[in-house]
């Protein structure tokens, strides 16, 4: 940790932490837009996340500080006070997951203070939302000696993005940075959250993260239209057709009934849904039989059909995989995430690394205009206490 978190804490709240903490962002390796249609997911949590410094104290008063963002100091209110404030900024995703494990019956009977440090690039689509929430449930479950099971920690995180900030998002950041485990992709069947940890071993390939550095705003994006894009399509097979979400059709058996929608676009974005879930169960395959340079293919796939069917990608993402899937050692390429900027991964030879960053740089700051950074992933274990 290249900062004085401990110091920082002592600083600002007069007093020592007593414990400290991690929670992981999280990439999509693929399966996109599928978690809300009742799909398959592909994530996994990785090495950039958020952490936290947390102690107790004797009266009601909640204190939060982010170094993230100095500028809006420290944010204070009461435990018993747990109401959505949109001046309270970044905190009403900590203050959600108060609210929400008090009212289920647990107790946090007094105030806290908290620091919040995130080496996730802000608004890069890497889950800096759902790690804020699941690290706030760690330090909540180990001041207070809640005892709740991590997967009720990731529903109660669902809960905070839908209910409390009015996203219309899945469960699987929530999942993926609760559940993660070292070296593995959770495969994710978000009908049933039936899951299943796969060995996600690259060998001598890394997983380059990409980001547009275009701010993506979730709430504020075409998510929530494309969702409704997808029920509405549902609903007009489901006139005939005994199913219950997108997720449920092989292709086939979509294509054969895809005259039931009547709609262009509205067959374009289910088709999206159908065939990436398809191809999120030929990842597993491809990975389990340690065969990367199909996995590759699959990822390149993904981000066409993103591109074609879904709409979701923009210049600045397409710039990105085009670049990257043109580069020297590298199996394939796709934006993950909601889209409409944030980050694109690349699977990249280790030989080739440092062209490859150069390249994609430089080309993509001549067609765009300003820089994308480029990080090298690993996959991490989830959501836990530090020490």
């Amino acid at each position: 940790m290249e900062k004085d978190l401990q110091g920082i804490f002592q600083e600002k709240f007069a007093t020592a932490a007593t414990g400290e903490y991690f929670a992981p962002g999280r990439i999509n390796l693929i399966g996109e837009h599928t978690d809300y249609n009742g799909g398959h997911v592909f994530p996994a949590s990785i090495t950039i996340g958020t952490y936290g410094l947390a102690s107790k104290r004797e009266d009601d008063r909640v204190r939060l500080y982010s170094e993230n963002f100095p500028d809006k100091g420290v944010i204070e209110f009461s435990i018993n006070d747990l109401e959505f404030r949109k001046e309270d900024d970044w905190t009403n995703y900590p203050k959600g997951m108060m609210k929400f494990l008090k009212s289920d019956g647990y107790t946090i009977d007094t105030g806290m203070d908290i620091l919040y440090y995130g080496t996730i690039p802000n608004g890069a689509g890497l889950s800096s939302s759902a790690s804020i929430e699941l690290l706030t449930g760690v330090i909540l479950n180990d001041l207070f000696a809640l005892s709740v099971k991590m997967i009720d920690l990731v529903e109660v995180g669902k809960r905070v993005e839908n209910k409390f900030i009015g996203v219309n998002s899945g469960i699987m950041d929530q999942f993926a940075i609760g559940m993660g485990k070292k070296d593995h992709a959770i495969l994710l069947d978000t009908n049933t959250l039936e899951y299943e940890l796969v060995p996600a071993e690259f060998g001598d390939y890394s997983v380059a993260i990409m980001n547009t550095n275009k701010r993506r705003e979730l709430a504020d994006s075409k998510y929530n239209e494309r969702r409704a894009e997808c029920e509405e399509a549902l609903s007009r097979l489901q006139t005939k057709l005994t199913i219950k979400s997108l997720g449920e059709l092989d292709e086939a058996t979509f294509t054969a009934n895809e005259s039931l929608i009547g709609d262009e676009i509205l067959i374009k974005r289910a088709k999206h849904a159908v065939t990436e879930n398809e191809r999120t169960l030929k990842a597993k395959e491809a990975l389990v039989a340690g065969d990367l340079a199909a996995f590759g293919k699959l990822l390149d796939a993904s981000h066409a059909s993103l591109r074609d069917d879904y709409e979701v990608t923009g210049v600045e993402l397409d710039t990105l995989v085009a670049t990257a899937q043109a580069q020297p050692g590298v199996l394939g390429a796709r934006m993950t995430g909601a889209g409409f900027g944030g980050c694109a991964i690349a699977l990249v030879h280790n030989s080739e690394w440092d062209n490859f960053v150069n390249n994609v740089k430089s080309a993509y700051e001549e067609v765009i205009g300003y820089e994308t950074d480029i990080y090298r992933a690993a996959i991490d274990d989830g959501a836990r206490k530090l020490k």
